[in-house]
């Protein structure tokens, strides 16, 4: 397991965030994450279309097979290139999903050995359920069933580490955290709630694992005659940065919803703080590798819901480009990075590792001659920050427009709508 000194650098990590009415404009839930990787690490976007699968089949995760189900569910994800699973994603039913990396008290030697990620739970959860409550439950089942573990980077070995969850959808949203195979969820109806990389569940507890109290108890971590089980107080393990974070992002996210008008740009302010440290640049030993907004409308409401992503590094230099699930979505092959063969055949995971490939994606590759002159002082870098966030301003009232008329009559008009803003993107960078 990691050092405490390389510990405390694997969990200057990610953030994710939910506002619900009635602090939310519009009826809206609205939900926002940073995922922060390892310097260099690749995000790509990339669309899956439903589909049915035969009995019996099986479904290759990052390093184990499991059972497939009949039927998965259209998902889109922003998803390091390497990995089969995701950072966050949200599917056609309204359902998000993004994770963040928690140690605990039950973090061992047996976290080495290859089962689920937490990223794996994250793509298995959007695919199968139509509700985050559903989520819930598929993702503690499947914990419970297969565990998690095995190294959570193609470049770090000492990164590994157990989850916590944010799952939102039309109705309310859900904490999910965990510490092994045992875990507990918390339901959020309304107002703000927040996720870093510490464990946030106290006494209020509404699922759970079922022998959560007794695996405390029989692990000397919780004496029931002293009160009710808190999931964060028995299981979680001190890390002051991602408290810092924790408390930051909460902060935020009462003042900028305070006037009960919180908007899809206000989630976008709140994940490019830079002062707090929920977002951070390129030269970071952990940068924010990609960033996804999701605006939920309320399930008595016509509009459908629109999902933001970046799909490159630091948020407060990337732009945000609107996705809408439709019959025909198609997505930019310019945000999708290579595949090689190592990431087809499970027998040859282990060359992932050999850091010989190169998986930026095209709109990466852009970003990252732009990236230099957009963080310096010069005129014409300002000029093209400002450039590119008038677009993205612009792009958001465009999408207010559409999505209040949508219909299935305009629905057509929503399939390419994301591919062609990647593609507008890149040549704003040429």
């Amino acid at each position: 397991m990691p050092e405490e000194n390389e510990q405390e650098i694997a969990l200057q990590s990610c953030d994710t965030f939910v506002v619900l009415p009635p602090s939310s404009s519009k009826g809206c839930i609205i939900f926002g994450k940073n995922s922060d990787r390892p310097a260099e690490e690749v995000q790509e976007i990339i669309y899956v279309n439903a589909k049915d699968h035969e009995a019996g089949a099986k479904v290759q995760c990052t390093y184990i097979e499991i059972d497939q189900v009949d039927h998965t569910y259209a998902v889109i994800l922003s998803k390091p290139a390497w990995m089969w699973g995701a950072e966050m994603g949200a599917n056609e039913h309204g359902v998000c999903i993004g994770n963040e990396a928690v140690y605990t008290k039950l973090n061992g030697p047996d976290d080495e050995n290859e089962k689920l990620l937490g990223m794996d739970l994250v793509r298995l959860g959007l695919e199968r359920a139509s509700t985050s409550r559903q989520a819930v439950k598929i993702i503690g089942a499947l914990l419970e069933q297969h565990g998690q573990g095995g190294r959570c980077s193609d470049t770090n070995p000492s990164l590994i580490y157990h989850n916590s969850f944010l799952i939102a959808d039309r109705k309310e949203a859900w904490v999910l955290e965990t510490a092994g195979s045992l875990w507990a969820a918390e339901c959020i109806v309304d107002g703000i709630r927040n996720i870093s990389n510490c464990l946030s569940i106290g006494t209020k507890i509404d699922l759970m694992c079922d022998n959560l109290k007794e695996q405390a108890q029989a692990k000397g971590l919780w004496d029931p005659s002293k009160g009710d089980l808190d999931f964060a107080k028995v299981f979680g393990e001190n890390n002051e940065n991602a408290r810092h974070r924790y408390n930051c992002g909460k902060e935020l996210l009462l003042k900028l919803s305070a006037s009960g008008e919180f908007d899809t740009l206000a989630m976008f302010k709140v994940l490019r703080d830079s002062e707090s440290g929920i977002c951070r640049g390129k030269d970071h030993e952990r940068p924010t590798a990609s960033s996804q907004v999701s605006v939920l409308s309320s399930l008595d409401s016509s509009r459908p819901c629109c999902h933001w992503f970046t799909g490159t590094p630091d948020t407060r230099h990337s732009v945000f480009k609107p996705f809408v699930f439709c019959s025909n979505a198609r997505i930019s092959p310019h945000i999708i990075s290579p595949v090689f063969p190592s990431d087809e055949d499970p027998a040859k995971v282990k060359p992932r590792f050999q850091k010989t490939v190169d998986r930026r994606h095209n709109l990466y590759k852009y970003h990252e001659k732009a990236y230099s002159l957009m963080t310096s002082d010069s005129p014409k870098g300002k000029e093209l920050k400002n450039t590119m966030l008038r677009l993205e301003a612009s792009c958001i009232e465009e999408m207010e427009q559409f999505l209040d008329g949508y219909s299935v009559e305009n629905s057509k008009d929503a399939e390419d709508l994301f591919k062609d803003l990647v593609e507008s993107e890149m040549k704003f960078y040429k």
